[in-house]
């Protein structure tokens, strides 16, 4: 009997598909398209609701994204894209039942597709768009004869959508690192991107350096250590405007996530007291983070409402500077937020819509200024906001002036050299503080209030750190201390003890200075 031969293993096993298993690269792709869909689904529904949780940078960055180069480059391309993508996989109808509700992650993928890296597609998602490439490409086809242009480029010119170059601000932590050393560790990270460009000193903030926008610092060791922060300018000229001075009692009345808080104590050398107040029990934990990065140990976080602090407890009553950065519409900070990405920018009804909103956010902030200037040691306040409107900048300077000036409070100019001032829509706007969002790349708002008491010649001026700022109050007890009967010697002169002002050098050649006491009157007056 002949016995049926038996089927080749080898036949049978190269007739089953290969299973192959994906490379590192692709791996790679897929966990950043799914981390970019978590944040794309986020900024999206924070832009439809007007209530945005954090801006794109702030959310890829966070310690839960693992591969945020790649996350932070699918999110911005798709964002760009999307109005394109949306209408495509509209006309197209591709999406239903459980990848309807998927539709962030279709975005990305759709721009994987269509514009990206669709050679290293691994996943069921991205199988399932796959199979209906050529429908995509048919429906990109059409959407580009609807619009009347030829290509991709024609139409991303159409929409008027390009990327906002802004400088990259570092500013060095004095409290651990100084200003040298870090423009040559800095300088070393730009040799390996580019020979044709140094860091640069900024020329209004001390301890504050400038790089081209494309280098990325993230991840540099000097920033993980806390030697240097990511800080714009805007942001670091207002801890500057305020200048503490070494050994003051501070309030930092809206402290998170903490940068201007540990900008103030290094100002202040680490010496004195600053109280960093924060209502937000989430962003609490980021302020602590900060603090103990800079190794700022002068700096007390106190999780609490400012608003509800009393001026009259002994607690504060040596708090001689108050900032007040409180909480705004962040609507000048587009460049650093990229809000020009998002579907709500250019709405024409944007601010419209708003308002209501705006209202809420003036009203909060008329009231903290308020009350910050309601501190009855406070000499200077720095009220200051990251909003180009008016509504949240002189209009709550102009409701608040009468009282400032009942409390004996003036405005001040900080940075007079600085070229953009107030909007002129009250007497003294000329002493404010504007950043223009086509000139600077952002928008920024400060004013500063001094004590007419302590005002001189150098309150328009910000003082270098450590250097002693001679006040009108000096002057005045010194002018007093002339009427006083003061023991003469035998030719009818005064004499005078040395001024704390006078130079150690002057003291020591001239033991007793001899002013005759009306020359020294007029001296004065």
């Amino acid at each position: 009997m002949v016995r049926p031969k038996k089927r080749s293993t080898t036949t049978s096993a190269a007739a089953k598909p290969e299973l192959r298993r994906p490379s590192t690269a692709e791996r790679s792709a897929y966990f950043a398209r799914r981390e970019a869909a978590k944040v794309l689904r986020t900024v999206l529904n924070g832009d439809s609701n007007r209530r945005a949780v954090g801006s794109i940078k702030s959310l890829v960055y966070s310690p839960s994204i693992r591969n945020k180069k790649g996350t932070f480059a699918l999110v911005c391309q798709t964002l760009k894209h999307l109005p394109i993508i949306k209408d495509i996989l509209d006309s197209a109808s591709i999406l239903n039942g459980k990848w309807k509700r998927q539709g962030e992650l279709m975005y990305i993928i759709t721009y994987d597709i269509l514009f990206g890296q669709a050679a290293s597609l691994v996943g069921d998602a991205e199988k399932f768009l796959l199979l209906r490439k050529d429908a995509l490409q048919s429906g990109l086809a059409q959407h580009l004869v609807r619009k009347g242009v030829k290509n991709i480029k024609d139409l991303m010119a159409l929409q008027q959508i390009s990327d906002i170059s802004k400088p990259r601000y570092v500013r060095v932590n004095t409290l651990k690192f100084d200003l040298e050393s870090a423009l040559h560790e800095l300088g070393k990270q730009n040799t390996l991107i580019s020979a044709k460009y140094v860091v640069h000193k900024d020329d209004m903030v001390p301890d504050l350096l400038l790089l081209p926008h494309a280098v990325d610092l993230h991840n540099h060791p000097l920033v993980r250590n806390g030697s240097v922060f990511m800080q714009g300018k805007a942001s670091s000229m207002a801890a500057v405007a305020l200048q503490p001075e070494p050994g003051w009692e501070v309030l930092d009345a809206c402290a998170a996530p903490g940068n201007k808080t540990v900008h103030l104590a290094a100002l202040m050398r680490g010496k004195g007291k600053i109280i960093a107040c924060e209502l937000n029990k989430e962003r609490i934990q980021r302020l602590n983070d900060t603090v103990k990065l800079a190794g700022a140990v002068n700096v007390d976080v106190l999780h609490y409402d400012f608003l509800n602090l009393n001026p009259k407890d002994p607690s504060y009553s040596k708090v001689r500077a108050i900032l007040l950065d409180p909480s705004c519409s962040g609507s000048g900070t587009a460049a650093v937020r990229l809000d020009h990405l998002l579907p709500s920018h250019g709405a024409g009804n944007a601010d419209v819509a708003n308002i209501d909103r705006l209202r809420k956010l003036q009203a909060f902030q008329k009231k903290a200024l308020a009350h910050a200037l309601s501190f009855p040691a406070v000499e200077r306040v720095v009220y200051s906001t990251c909003s180009i409107h008016q509504i949240e900048n002189e209009d709550v300077i102009k409701a608040i002036l009468p009282l400032a000036k009942s409390l004996g409070f003036q405005l001040a100019t900080p940075f007079p050299k600085w070229p953009r001032r107030g909007l002129p829509v009250l007497e003294g706007s000329e002493h404010l503080l504007r950043f223009d969002p086509d000139e600077d790349k952002e928008g920024f708002f400060i004013s500063l209030f001094v004590r007419k008491s302590i005002i001189g010649n150098d309150a328009e001026m910000p003082v270098r750190p450590g250097r002693r700022r001679i006040t009108s109050e000096a002057l005045c007890a010194e002018k007093c201390c002339c009427r006083e009967k003061k023991p003469t010697n035998k030719y009818g002169f005064a004499m005078f003890l040395p001024s704390p002002f006078i130079k150690m050098s002057k003291i020591w050649l001239h033991p007793r200075l001899r002013v005759q006491k009306k020359d020294r009157c007029n001296q004065i007056q």
